[in-house]
């Protein structure tokens, strides 16, 4: 039985620092209070500020993870046992039968797929049963021809292959059978000694001696010397002559080309397409090398496994990990608005009003009595420095400020020394491309009909955000266009002075965010300023989605 998959505890696309540390904490919490095992990953690239503070406690960085969709390897999938090319048809079709399975994977030594073999392949081998010389054709050793007959080989080498010759039945006399019989035939007769003595100086390859009979030392030491076969079986010479067919080796009748297969980490989304196009009954799942695992069919997909998550710090579509709609959503903890996303059943659902997502995941280590580590309790202080701007934000409330001060002490950290650290280390944008500066902190929104994306840079240099503002300029007109989005704002945030320049693109965007601030915005031409405006989640968005939600009314 497969162990139980973890639970994936994953953060918002473009992380920033508490994304990331929350995840990480809340994983830590939950592997001590839980029987299940979770793990925090990430659905993008870190940011400076979060590199910073890992690298500070000693943390690895959770995997990153692109799609949590549903994958060929989340299926159930049926472990039939691959065969060798060189099995006959009549034990590949008892194997179908004992398996209850209609196909049978082809592998080499190595655990390669070489082909597939399927009834209808050996209901079309007896087909061929006019062409006599098709046993020889499939080079059929000695082996399975007795295997098959239920027989044993008397004389010869059981290894060794039919490759010559047809295959002929010995009824008459010796004075017929010097008319049909040839050179390296495999000859079907009875236990009439002159018939075998004459088949095997006409130089058969081979001779099935039927029905139990016994062949005498006369004719085995002829047989030897003139390199004959001989194999004996129980059957009679009707039987044998329906039966040898089935001793053929499979690879002769499987299929090699435009075999449809699959990887275990292909999305089952894809997988589905493929097989609404494909008349298979059954498909053959490898690994990326090319190693074969087992076989799945269509009804597979109906009960796959989907990956379970907890998200964290996000409870918008928008937002989260591609796949999400074909993922099992477990909890959700967050701290920001109620956002777009549907469960396919009733989860744990944490939202509370705090500056930081993390501020809620040390509650939850003091409401289950879990002693904090040095390093997760460093990770969450850093997270709630920096969500709530060393205090800054208006989105910070007390509760935040005093679980960063008892945080700060079990991690051994000075508050003021590690934020100004941490918060140099995020805004060092100079060695950055626009796209990994715009994307380091950008989250997407959708209301009223209007798509648009808010970005937030944040620093301690007033010459630094100005750098920045040239970059991104020109970048941001380019992503709107690549998004089709209405409108890209990106806050540029002065911690010290605490004030934003917003600097957009879009129809309308400047006209609307300098409604949604009732003329308390600075209009700089190709800019805003605002004074005292730090925050996206509690100041920037509500401000904008009130102002589209009063023009749509307006407009109705």
């Amino acid at each position: 039985m497969e162990q139980e998959k973890s639970v994936w505890v994953i953060g918002h696309k473009n992380p920033d620092t508490d994304s990331i540390c929350a995840a990480i904490a809340y994983a830590d919490l939950k592997n001590k209070i839980s029987g299940d095992s979770y793990e925090a990953k990430r659905a993008g690239q870190l940011n400076e500020e979060s590199k910073y503070v890992l690298e500070y406690f000693g943390v690895p960085s959770p995997e990153y993870v692109e799609d949590v969709g549903a994958q060929v390897k989340d299926i159930a999938i049926r472990r039939t046992k691959g065969i060798s090319s060189h099995v006959s048809l009549k034990k590949a079709w008892e194997m179908m039968k004992e398996q209850n399975v209609v196909t049978l994977p082809i592998t080499n030594r190595n655990g390669l797929l070489e082909g597939l073999i399927i009834t209808g392949d050996i209901a079309t081998s007896y087909m061929d049963v006019y062409d006599n010389r098709i046993l020889a054709k499939a080079r059929t050793q000695y082996k399975n021809i007795a295997e098959t007959l239920e027989g044993e080989v008397l004389v010869g080498n059981a290894h060794g292959h039919f490759v010559n010759g047809k295959v002929a039945a010995a009824t008459e006399s010796p004075e017929v059978m010097e008319e049909y019989i040839e050179d390296d035939d495999l000859v079907i007769l009875g236990n009439r000694y002159e018939v075998q003595l004459c088949a095997i100086e006409m130089n058969a390859s081979c001779i099935i001696v039927c029905s139990g009979a016994k062949v005498s030392r006369t004719i085995q030491k002829l047989a030897e010397e003139r390199g004959c076969v001989i194999i004996t079986t129980p059957y009679d010479t009707y039987t044998v002559a329906r039966l040898v067919n089935q001793s053929m080796p499979v690879k002769q009748f499987m299929r090699r080309e435009s075999l449809v297969t699959f990887e275990t980490e292909e999305y089952v989304d894809d997988v589905r397409e493929v097989m609404s196009k494909e008349r298979h009954r059954d498909f053959p799942v490898l690994e990326e090398d090319g190693t074969y695992v087992g076989m799945i069919s269509r009804r597979n997909l109906l009960n796959m496994n989907r990956k379970r998550v907890i998200l964290v710090d996000h409870n918008e579509k928008s937002q989260a990990v591609g796949g999400i709609d074909e993922a099992e959503i477990l909890e959700i903890i967050d701290h920001h608005r109620l956002g777009s996303l549907e469960t396919i059943s009733p989860v744990f659902f944490r939202n509370q009003p705090l500056g930081c997502t993390s501020t809620i995941i040390y509650q939850m280590y003091l409401e289950n009595g879990v002693e904090i580590p040095r390093q997760i309790a460093g990770l969450l202080c850093s997270a709630i420095l920096s969500d709530t701007l060393m205090f800054r934000s208006p989105t910070c409330t007390e509760t935040d400020r005093r679980s960063a001060e008892a945080l700060a002490q079990i991690a051994e950290i000075r508050i003021e020394d590690h934020a100004r650290r941490m918060f140099r280390a995020g805004s060092n944008f100079k060695s950055k491309s626009a796209e990994e500066i715009l994307y380091q902190d950008f989250k997407s929104f959708h209301t009223e009909g209007k798509d648009f994306a808010v970005a937030q840079l944040s620093s301690m240099d007033e010459e630094e955000l100005e750098e920045v503002k040239e970059k991104l300029l020109p970048y941001i007109a380019q992503v709107q266009q690549e998004r089709k989005l209405d409108m890209i704002y990106v806050m540029l945030t002065n911690i010290l002075e605490e004030d934003t320049e917003l600097i957009f693109v879009g129809e309308s965007a400047k006209e609307l965010a300098a409604e949604a601030f009732h003329g308390h915005a600075v209009d700089r031409g190709d800019n805003l300023w605002l004074e005292g405006v730090v925050s996206r989640k509690k100041q920037l968005i509500p401000a904008l989605m009130l102002t589209l939600q009063e023009k749509s009314g307006s407009a109705q």
